[in-house]
């Protein structure tokens, strides 16, 4: 018997809700993950396709997430839920002995509206909180410890790398700079420090939000997290399973386009060679287009502007 699904928490819009469950092509008794469960919203969609027989198998490191999980969809017997990384997919696919057997696999990069929303987090200047920006605040390192230690230029590659910001040395000289008084340790306070470094504006953007995102990033480990995850991917999925990826900026469906296409394209055999010629190595097929959200969808939720959705299909 399986039990009934909870209500998503007020405020919180999944995007690309129908069209990421679409891509994964829900069959009634097929296996399931949702690697980055959120507050379950891609979840409860899955679940209410899937049958007595199928199964869903919900990751995130939040600890906020794991108890809404447990709250939505905890007296559901098709549901299993881990308190972990999406890059530590394989080891519970080992574990639940599903490896090679999924027949859909979901990823929703980035961080989550409810994370943004709550000061305490620290992931938003647009409020001032502690800044922390961990999505597992039990582990790691927050943003302040490491802005704290950080050499200026290990501060302005992160900022350049992962943030795409051109005025990167300025405001890690700034920020250098500032914490030789004061230690800085809430997001208004970073976010007065970057308005103070940048001499130009972008229109409608703050001058912090790159800063931010680049060190949201450095602290999470977003990026290698991500190679690390899609790595394990082909041999996870069952021929003709699913994946389905939605990213919120270009360097994460950079990341993602290209492992798409390379594992579509193989590895070319050069002429000559006794073996037939072609590719190898080829595990997916890409499938349709990359998917943007409607007009209709931006109006709701201005955040799912950005979002990208890119789907594959294991080959046999």
């Amino acid at each position: 018997m399986t039990g009934g699904t909870d209500p998503e928490p007020e405020g919180h819009r999944p995007v690309l809700l129908e069209e990421a469950v679409e891509a994964l092509a829900v069959r009634p008794d097929g296996t399931y993950v949702d690697a980055t469960f959120g507050r379950g919203g891609h979840s409860g969609r899955i679940l209410e396709r899937l049958g007595p027989r199928g199964r869903l198998i919900a990751l995130d490191r939040d600890p906020q997430a794991a108890a809404e999980a447990h709250r939505r969809f905890g007296a559901d017997g098709r549901f299993h839920f881990e308190r972990c990384s999406f890059d530590m997919l394989q080891q519970v696919t080992d574990r639940l002995s599903v490896t090679g057997k999924l027949d859909g696999v979901l990823l929703d990069l980035g961080v989550s509206s409810p994370q943004l929303d709550d000061p305490n987090r620290g992931f938003s200047f647009q409020t001032d909180g502690p800044l922390d920006m961990r999505m597992d605040p039990d582990s790691g390192e927050s943003a302040a410890a490491w802005l704290a230690h950080a050499p200026e230029a290990e501060i302005a590659q992160v900022l350049k790398e992962y943030g795409e910001e051109r005025f990167a040395r300025r405001i890690a000289r700034r920020i250098v700079e500032t914490r030789r008084d004061t230690p800085i340790e809430r997001t208004g306070q970073l976010a007065e420090i970057v308005a103070a470094a940048v001499p130009s504006r972008e229109r409608h953007k703050h001058p912090a939000t790159r800063t931010f995102q680049a060190i949201r990033i450095r602290v999470n480990d977003e990026l290698e997290s991500l190679r690390r995850c899609l790595a394990q991917l082909p041999a996870l999925l069952a021929p003709g399973g699913r994946l389905a990826v939605i990213s919120f900026h270009s360097l994460e469906d950079r990341l993602v386009k290209r492992f798409m296409r390379e594992q579509a394209e193989g590895e070319r055999l050069p002429r000559g060679l006794p073996v037939r010629e072609g590719r190898r190595g080829q595990t997916l097929r890409l499938v349709g287009r990359a998917v943007r959200p409607a007009e209709e969808e931006v109006k709701a939720n201005p955040r799912a502007r950005s979002a990208v959705l890119r789907m594959a299909e294991r080959l046999s």
